[in-house]
């Protein structure tokens, strides 16, 4: 089992004509777009809406300390498991559960739980937990770093940390190599407690790829606090709402989509014939050309919005080199739709072989309980028209989300006249993301 994370299933998994998906898709957000300039003239998503207190037995328990600690601790082991089964287990990546943990569990599983319950990440992260022990042992409040961490900074550490998880899997010459994703996740371990050392816990919230990700996700979740922090089911567009404007959202926002589009992108048959005619067998020069492909549709992607967002009128020079950042949210729900249409597949298929592959991790003739000749139930690919069905629907939500997102936002942001106007940039950008999502998909 090689774990490259490419979903399963292409053109033959959509039920109907590419042609019609699109021109579906670019209607629906035309009709959207006017039916919000239409009906939508103020702006009305709140981020400190009340929301419905969930039960006061569910929210005493979801902040005991006990079951934080516990959480974390597992967080803890599940990570040093990870590593030992890397350093100690078979390096061949079909038989060792590493690459799966990593690039299923982690990198699309926590993602999409945290759609669902909020900061997954930020609850069992290791580095937190085990920071969090240092300073109880040191005296120390976690909070508190040795330097403050550079507000122009912003999220762009994490920008960064991201895109060296997805060169490794996407642009690196062997992304299922078990040395390779050993190496990435013990860096992450190493430099995520050094962050946390020098800056607090701030550096979790800007610096952490993992946590500023899983966060993103959240922020589409119907889990939320109230100021006074008690947990409610609130509107996710009104979650949405509450990210925080901070530089470097769009690199991350790019990145998170502009990675996954490439991933389509390098599965096509144009792309393969293109690198072996440019980079023949060389394995540098093909490296170089994943590189610098991942590197152009992030940038494509960073750029076109960044332009989108800064072409309107009636704002100061300052305030629309601004825009990008205060509108980078809208991005989020592109991204989370893309995510679970490119990777659901992935997830639920190659989960089960990963599971399998952790029922004897060290090769060993062991078995766990449960897992003894089990095969992998292929749920989603053998239902074609289901899955495509769930694809173009997410890719849809996604885009229609974002362009309500956009819409409120604009409308409290820039001046009457060119409220409307303003937002066209930004719509034409959402049309050529879905074309070219959807295009990528098939």
């Amino acid at each position: 089992m090689t774990l490259l994370a490419h979903g399963i299933g292409g053109a033959a998994d959509l039920p109907i004509p590419f042609a019609y998906a699109v021109i579906g898709a670019a209607w629906a957000l035309t009709f959207s777009f006017a039916i919000l300039a239409v009906a939508w003239r103020e702006p009305r998503l709140d981020p400190d809406s009340p929301g419905i207190a969930l039960p006061r037995a569910l929210r005493a328990f979801c902040d005991r300390t006990a079951v934080r600690t516990i959480l974390g601790t597992l967080g803890v082991l599940v990570t040093a498991s990870a590593l030992v089964i890397g350093l100690f287990g078979d390096q061949d990546p079909a038989r060792n559960a590493l690459p799966g943990m990593v690039y299923i569990y982690l990198w699309v599983g926590v993602m999409i739980a945290s759609l669902v319950v909020g900061p997954v990440w930020k609850i069992v992260s290791p580095v937190r937990a085990i920071h969090r022990l240092g300073c109880r042992i040191a005296g120390r409040d976690p909070a508190a770093g040795l330097v403050a961490y550079p507000a122009s900074w912003g999220m762009r550490p994490a920008a960064l940390g991201l895109l060296s998880f997805v060169w490794l899997e996407l642009a690196s010459p062997e992304p299922g190599s078990v040395f390779a994703v050993t190496l990435w996740l013990l860096g992450y371990v190493v430099v995520g407690l050094a962050g946390l050392t020098v800056f607090g816990t701030v550096w979790a919230e800007r610096g952490d790829p993992l946590e500023v990700y899983s966060s993103v996700m959240a922020r589409l979740s119907p889990m939320a606090r109230r100021t006074s922090g008690t947990l409610v089911l609130r509107s996710p567009l009104n979650n949405l709402a509450g990210t925080p404007a901070v530089a470097g959202m769009v690199a991350v926002t790019a990145t998170l989509l502009g990675s996954t589009a490439f991933d389509s992108l390098s599965a096509s048959v144009g792309w393969r014939d293109l690198v072996l005619d440019l980079g023949g067998t060389s394995i540098p020069a093909r490296t170089l050309i994943h590189t610098a492909g991942l590197l152009a549709i992030i940038g494509i992607v960073a750029g076109v919005f960044t332009l989108a967002a800064r072409a309107t009128g009636g704002v100061s020079r300052d305030e629309r080199g601004l825009l990008p950042i205060r509108l980078a949210h809208s991005l989020i729900p592109v991204v989370a739709g893309y995510v679970v249409a490119h990777y659901l597949s992935f997830l639920v298929e190659k989960g089960q072989a990963t599971l399998i592959l952790l029922a004897d991790p060290f090769g060993l003739g062991w078995s766990l309980p449960g897992l003894g000749g089990w095969d992998v139930q292929y749920v989603l690919s053998t239902h074609p028209a289901a899955l495509g069905s769930i694809k173009v629907a997410a890719v849809l939500a996604g885009h229609i989300l974002g362009v309500t997102a956009a819409h409120d936002r604009c409308l409290e942001l820039l001046p009457p006249r060119h409220r409307l106007t303003g937002q066209l940039a930004l719509m034409l950008t959402m049309v050529g993301f879905t074309f070219t999502g959807l295009y990528l998909l098939f």
